[in-house]
């Protein structure tokens, strides 16, 4: 067996179409701003930003990135938060990550009015993903359930299995696969010490890895014919020394056994930027009233 590739551009591309025309059918002066605040110079914080700003300008969509230094204040960037949340011009609002040390991105988060929380971070997001809306849900894990919307699956008493249960994947997306009536294990370090991961994961049909450990599933860990969707983004050097991506499961295995598998990168990664814009049309619908 070939597993059939599940990739995210073709999903991508027609949610940033859909978007940038919605956008173009707006008055100039009226068009969505997104706001991205960046503490510090992490590169990858930085790669994502500019990530943002290319899908942004594609989408017709105003990005602003404001920068702080790395020894930045908590109060500086509170102040920041409070200010764009009393910005009528700012539609959505994205701490980006990782801060550095001494800087409670948590409280931070939890400070975005929830109305312009366009990466489903705040508590009042998480409510509404316990209620089911899939739109409230953090852009990764919206990237997954697209996915798995695209892979033809019928949830309803599937057996899945969530490895990780990280705020930003494994929790949400087990959340939104109960509200579509699916079978949810999850997985996580406690089940490993167990050792009872490999005995959850061969009963899945769909398993969802999000853990950043590569190599973690391995192909008889996987039920013949599951679909299997990579969250995992590790970096990892070749015998040349060239960086390159790899998920957490290891996919020239996982190709031979299941039926659908995303490729790393290609597979959640180009969706989730899209997502991001699409969000931040929809704050600004909501807080038009529309």
């Amino acid at each position: 067996m070939s597993a059939k590739l599940l990739e995210g551009g073709p999903i991508a591309d027609k949610i940033m179409a859909d978007v940038a025309a919605a956008v173009a059918a707006l008055p100039a002066d009226q068009r969505p701003t997104l706001a991205a605040v960046m503490a510090g110079s992490n590169p990858g914080a930085r790669a994502y930003a500019k990530m943002q700003a290319k899908a942004a300008e594609q989408a017709g969509i105003a990005y602003e990135l404001i920068e702080f230094p790395e020894d930045v204040t908590q109060s500086d960037l509170v102040d920041k938060i409070l200010e764009l949340n009393h910005n009528p011009r700012v539609t959505g609002i994205i701490q980006l990550m990782p801060v550095p040390e001494g800087i409670n991105a948590r409280a931070l988060q939890n400070l975005i009015d929830p109305l312009k929380d366009v990466d489903g971070v705040t508590p009042a997001a998480l409510g509404e993903v316990v209620r089911g809306n899939m739109n409230a849900a953090p852009c990764t894990a919206q990237s997954v359930m697209e996915l798995v919307k695209a892979s033809g699956l019928t949830l309803r008493g599937l057996e899945c299995v969530m490895v990780g249960h990280s705020e930003i994947v494994g929790k949400p997306v087990a959340l939104l696969l109960l509200e579509q009536l699916a079978t949810v294990t999850v997985c996580h370090i406690g089940t490993s010490e167990a050792g009872m991961t490999e005995s959850h994961t061969r009963g899945a049909d769909l398993l969802i890895v999000a853990v950043g450990v590569k190599g973690l599933i391995k192909g008889d860990m996987i039920k013949p014919g599951a679909v299997v969707i990579d969250v995992g983004m590790n970096r990892v050097k070749d015998a040349e020394g060239k960086t390159r991506m790899v998920g957490d499961v290891v996919f020239e295995e996982a190709v031979e056994v299941a039926s659908q598998i995303t490729p790393v990168p290609g597979g959640v990664g180009p969706l989730t930027t899209a997502i991001l814009v699409r969000n931040t049309l929809n704050a600004w619908k909501l807080q038009k009233g529309l």
